[in-house]
């Protein structure tokens, strides 16, 4: 019921996400379009195109995300290959995110992407891949010892 609970969740939360993260890449692409800003001399179209994709590319990203996460909670099964992949790298994205956005935006936006850290972290630690039976083999559960064959 917890694993279920947690994996919808964070499909919810990560939707929002992009859609939030989507709106603000928007906003941004329009201000600079409209105020012909520039870097180093770049050009004002290019910046707000590019502004733009990256919203797209982010909001994409996550939403593909969260259908991975909402599917194992509609399945109660363990994420695949490609997702667990996928996954991990949110994870491991919104890691690195949280500690920039406690220096650039303060602690609030660290707090949010902590919780999405944790929402992520706990359905894949949750959904534990399973172990085959090679792999049950090669290691003995922790504090025994295998027997060898002389």
């Amino acid at each position: 019921m917890l694993r279920r609970l947690v994996a919808g969740l964070a499909a919810i939360v990560l939707v929002a996400e992009a859609g939030v993260l989507v709106f603000v890449h928007i906003v941004l692409g329009t201000t600079t379009a409209n105020q012909s800003m520039s870097i180093a001399g770049s050009d004002p179209d290019v910046m707000s195109k590019a502004t733009y994709a990256l919203g797209a590319g982010m909001g994409a990203f996550l939403v593909l995300c969260a259908v991975f996460a909402g599917l194992v909670a509609v399945r109660d099964r363990a994420p695949g290959g490609l997702a667990r992949v996928v996954l991990i790298t949110a994870a491991v994205t919104h890691g690195v995110l949280g500690v920039l956005s406690v220096v650039l935006v303060g602690w609030g936006a660290f707090a949010a992407t902590m919780l999405i850290l944790c929402l992520l972290v706990l359905t894949l630690t949750l959904y534990a891949a399973p172990r085959g039976a090679g792999a049950a083999d090669a290691a003995p559960p922790l504090g025994e010892l295998k027997p060898t064959n002389p």
